[in-house]
């Protein structure tokens, strides 16, 4: 600490005094509150509605809890960005993203617009209502400190490279969930296929200015980490900043689904009922 610094802070009243002048600093990091301040609101999106806004910085997390029907809005305004993602019933955490039901009971292997996020509990939480990317993957999780130590040197999460799962753990620690609470996560905008011989191909992002859009089907606990995609080949920590807004909406379960979806969406609407949502 430097002379200055210390006397600025060599008792209470000097200290107070240093923490009030520095009252009107801000970071393009963090969130925006109001978040009707947004300077990125999405076109169309009346900013008095918004209930969060907020730029997670690359290499950064956050989190946050949303009401029924809300909209969630993600952006990737370079094309670097890495949104992973981790959604649970706010009312239940129990209740949680289940990546292996979402493909399997939807029939389909791949993100989209159409896709609901379900819960092991055969609900669903929310559903992906746009989507201009298409490159997204719900495979391989997110990176762990020992793979980015390995790939990178460091994977701490205050490191230059840091792995998703630890900044998941640290989101999670903020609403009493702990390493046992984190199931494998779905990312957005680096894409992975399936090649025929049944390895997994990395497909990188869709470019600058792409965004999805979840609605909340159930009052909903997010994680989000904003990390390099396990499987990006380039040897740098390479990922951008990502654009979060959030807004309230009414819930949009389909009446249209296959059975298996079908029943889901009852089930949903069965529970949120029953609580007065």
């Amino acid at each position: 600490m430097s002379v200055r610094a210390e006397h600025r802070t060599d008792s209470v009243r000097n200290a107070r005094d240093d923490a009030r002048a520095q009252t009107g600093l801000t970071s393009e990091w963090m969130p925006y509150l109001p978040a009707s301040t947004s300077p990125f609101v999405p076109k169309g999106v009346d900013p008095a509605g918004l209930t969060w806004a907020e730029t997670v910085a690359p290499g950064g997390y956050t989190h946050k809890v949303l009401a029924r029907g809300s909209r969630l809005r993600l952006d990737d305004p370079t094309g670097q960005a890495c949104a992973h993602l981790l959604v649970y019933n706010a009312l239940e955490p129990v209740e949680r993203l289940n990546v292996a039901d979402t493909l399997k009971i939807g029939w389909q292997a791949y993100l989209g617009a159409g896709t609901p996020l379900l819960s092991g509990d055969g609900r669903v939480l929310a559903g992906l209502v746009e989507d201009s990317s298409g490159h997204h993957d719900a495979f391989c999780g997110t990176t762990t400190e020992t793979w980015n130590r390995n790939k990178y040197g460091d994977g701490r999460p205050e490191g230059p490279s840091p792995a998703g799962r630890s900044l998941f753990l640290k989101a999670a620690a903020k609403h009493g969930l702990t390493r046992r609470d984190l199931p494998p996560s779905i990312s957005f905008f680096q894409g992975v296929r399936v090649t025929a011989d049944g390895t997994l191909d990395w497909l990188g992002s869709a470019g600058p200015g792409t965004h999805v859009t979840l609605v909340a089907e159930l009052p909903l606990l997010v994680l989000l980490a904003n990390v390099a995609h396990p499987l990006d080949p380039r040897p740098e920590y390479t990922v951008g900043p990502l654009r979060v807004h959030a807004w309230r909406g009414a819930p949009t379960l389909r009446s249209d689904a296959g059975p298996e979806l079908h029943r889901a969406h009852l089930n949903t609407v069965d529970y949120a009922e029953a609580r007065g949502l």
